[in-house]
């Protein structure tokens, strides 16, 4: 899928399934997205859903990023834990390199890289963690999909690397600009989302769970692809960068 470049990107988590299981709606979201984070097996995804992701994503013109997670399938990659940057750094490698196989046997190129879960977390408030997710991107010439005003952020920006903004339409913000994370997802009423995209493009500023304002910049919207009615979120999403795109 192509997309104008003069609006934000809307962007997937995919490929979160393992064996016969599969929880995201991702042949529906292919239909929507511009930019697909593909699980590497660390909290879903094997490798036969891998390749047939990959192969998906290329086939209807959706850039691939690496998703790549904690060792923690038990808990979907949403349980925070002690590790070191030279860990971090392992983590990381091993899963991309894992995703680079199955795009070069689909003929598709690596576009970004974007942490999973509690690590996305993790490394958007501790530098030093966030610096080997940035040395990875920078050796396989790619972008990182984070947090801006984070150390995702500041750490891309100190070795070069491209970065790319996100916001969140379907989860929440807490006070000091951080998501949060829930266990098991949640259905997000497509209007909302919409409206937060919109105001957030028109005032530059979203709301966070207890009323607070909160700055926001952004370059992609992330809709999460194993929630409930993700596919009519994403629509909804597209639609209103669409409308801003064409009023401005």
């Amino acid at each position: 899928m192509t997309t104008a470049s003069s609006r934000p990107t809307v962007n997937s988590d995919m490929g979160e399934g393992i064996g016969l299981h599969r929880f995201g709606n991702d042949p529906e979201l292919m239909e929507v997205v511009d930019l697909a984070n593909i699980a590497c097996g660390f909290h879903a995804g094997d490798p036969d859903i891998m390749s047939a992701t990959v192969a998906s994503a290329a086939a209807h013109g959706v850039r691939i990023g690496a998703h790549p997670s904690l060792p923690d399938q038990w808990g979907f990659g949403r349980r925070a834990m002690v590790l070191t940057p030279e860990e971090v750094e392992s983590l990381v490698r091993y899963q991309v390199g894992a995703l680079t196989g199955f795009l070069l046997q689909h003929g598709a190129p690596l576009h970004h890289l974007k942490p999973h879960g509690s690590l996305y977390g993790m490394v958007a408030r501790d530098p030093a963690l966030m610096e080997p997710v940035a040395k990875v991107a920078a050796d396989h010439g790619v972008a990182v999909l984070g947090l801006a005003g984070t150390a995702h952020e500041s750490v891309c920006a100190e070795r070069g690397v491209p970065f790319v903004a996100e916001l969140y339409v379907d989860l929440d913000y807490d006070a000091e600009g951080g998501l949060i994370i829930q266990r098991t997802p949640h259905a997000t009423d497509p209007r909302a989302a919409a409206e937060r995209v919109t105001r957030a493009l028109t005032t530059g500023r979203i709301a966070a769970v207890d009323g607070t304002e909160l700055p926001v910049r952004f370059d992609s919207v992330c809709v999460h692809s194993d929630a409930p009615g993700a596919p009519a979120v994403a629509r909804a999403v597209r639609e209103a960068l669409d409308a801003h795109a064409a009023a401005g």
